[in-house]
C-alpha cells in the first residue's frame, strides 16, 4: 500500500474538514503575500523618490553667482578633488516657447522616467505633447538647438522634456546645474574644502531626513510582516489540530497498519506528508488570491507602477516554502503520538 496515496485519500475522505484547514492556511498567506506585498511596493516608491538624494555632497553653483550652471572650467575643478567619488552631474535648465516654460532635465537613470511610448534620448511627458500638438519624430528647441523627440512619458502637471545627460551638457555648453558625489571623508568637511578650492559654488551635505525615511521604511516592512506571519500561525494551529483529530479517528487503521509491517518512519511519513500537502495546497492558493488583492489595491491607490515590485519572488517563494514547512513541523506530534501506538491498544479501538 502507498502510505502517500493514503495520504492523499484521507484529505479527499475529510473534504470539509481539510478545506477549512487549508482555508485557515489560504487566509494567512494571501493577508502575508497582501501586507508585505503592498508594503514593498511603498517602500520601493520612497526609496526611488529619495535615490536621487542619497549623496554625500551635492555641489551647484552659489546663489550670489548670478546662474544656475556651472561651467565646465567649474566642473573640472570640482571633479579633480581628491576626497569626491561616484560623481553624478545633471543638468537642468528652462526655455520660453510660445509665452510657455518648458523645463529640461538631463536624465543619468532612466528608470526614474516611466515612458509610455517610445525610447529614451529625448522624451517629453505628455503635457508637453498634448500643449504644443508633438509626437514622437518632431523637433522641440532648445537653446537654439532642434531636438528630435524619441518619446513620451507619463502625464505630470509641469511641462518637461528629459534628455540624456550627456545631450543635456552639448545643448548648454557643457555646463551643469549640480554634481552628487559621495565623499571618502567626513560631508561636512568635503563640504567646507570644496567651497574654499572652488569659487562660486555652494555645497549642501546629505539629508539625514532622507536617511531617516529610507530607515522607517524597512522598520514598516519588518513591523507589518511580523503582523501577517501571526495571521498564518493561527492557519498553522488549525492543522494540529486536525492532524490530531485525524490520528484520533484512524487509531484502529494505523494500528492495522503497524501489524501488517509498517515502521514507525513510515507512518510518521504519512502524517507528515500529508499536513505539508495540506500547507502547499493552502500557501499556493494563498499566493493567488493575495496577487489578485495586490492588483486591486495597486489599482484603487495608484501604484500599478510598482506592481512588479509587490510581487518579488522571495515573498512568493518564502510564503510557499515556509507555509510548508511549518505545516510539516505542525504535524510532527500528531506523527509521533501515532507511531508510539500500541497495536494491540490500536487494534481494540473503536
Amino acid at each position: 500500500m502507498d502510505l502517500y496515496k493514503l495520504a492523499f485519500n484521507n484529505i479527499r475522505r475529510k473534504k470539509l474538514r481539510s478545506a477549512l484547514t487549508a482555508l485557515g492556511i489560504i487566509i494567512g498567506a494571501a493577508t502575508i503575500v497582501v501586507l508585505l506585498g503592498i508594503t514593498a511596493g511603498a517602500t520601493s516608491a520612497v526609496q526611488e523618490q529619495t535615490d536621487k538624494y542619497m549623496y554625500d555632497v551635492v555641489v551647484a553653483p552659489a546663489s550670489s553667482s548670478g546662474t544656475y550652471l556651472m561651467d565646465s572650467q567649474t566642473v573640472s575643478k570640482v571633479e579633480k578633488m581628491s576626497n569626491l567619488y561616484g560623481l553624478r552631474e545633471v543638468t537642468i535648465f528652462s526655455e520660453n516657447i510660445n509665452g510657455t516654460r518648458v523645463n529640461f532635465e538631463g536624465v543619468n537613470d532612466w528608470r526614474q522616467v516611466k515612458l509610455i511610448n517610445g525610447t529614451q534620448g529625448v522624451v517629453i511627458n505628455k503635457a508637453t505633447a498634448d500643449k504644443f500638438g508633438l509626437g514622437i519624430g518632431d523637433k522641440i528647441k532648445a537653446k537654439d538647438q532642434q531636438l528630435t523627440i524619441t518619446g513620451i512619458s507619463k502625464e505630470e502637471q509641469a511641462i518637461y522634456v528629459y534628455l540624456n545627460q550627456d545631450i543635456a551638457q552639448k545643448v548648454t555648453g557643457n555646463k551643469v546645474s549640480a554634481i552628487y558625489a559621495r565623499s571618502h571623508s567626513s560631508p561636512n568637511a568635503t563640504a567646507d574644502e570644496i567651497e574654499k578650492q572652488v569659487n562660486g559654488v555652494s555645497v549642501l551635505t546629505k539629508s539625514e531626513k532622507v536617511a531617516e525615511i529610507q530607515k522607517q521604511t524597512g522598520q514598516a516592512l519588518l513591523f507589518i510582516g511580523i503582523i501577517a506571519c501571526i495571521a498564518l500561525v493561527v492557519g498553522i494551529i488549525s492543522v494540529v489540530n486536525t492532524m490530531m483529530m485525524s490520528v484520533m479517528e484512524r487509531t484502529r487503521e494505523l494500528g492495522v497498519l503497524k501489524a501488517i509491517g509498517f515502521t514507525n518512519w513510515e507512518l510518521k511519513g504519512s502524517i507528515l506528508f500529508e499536513s505539508g500537502l495540506l500547507g502547499f495546497l493552502g500557501a499556493i492558493l494563498g499566493v493567488i488570491l493575495g496577487i489578485i488583492g495586490i492588483v486591486v489595491f495597486a489599482n484603487m491607490l495608484d501604484f500599478t507602477d510598482y506592481i512588479p515590485q509587490m510581487m518579488p519572488l522571495w515573498l512568493i517563494g518564502g510564503v510557499i516554502a515556509g507555509s510548508t514547512f511549518l505545516c510539516i513541523l505542525a504535524g510532527l506530534y500528531p506523527a509521533m503520538r501515532a507511531s508510539k501506538l500500541n497495536v494491540v491498544e490500536a487494534l481494540r479501538h473503536e
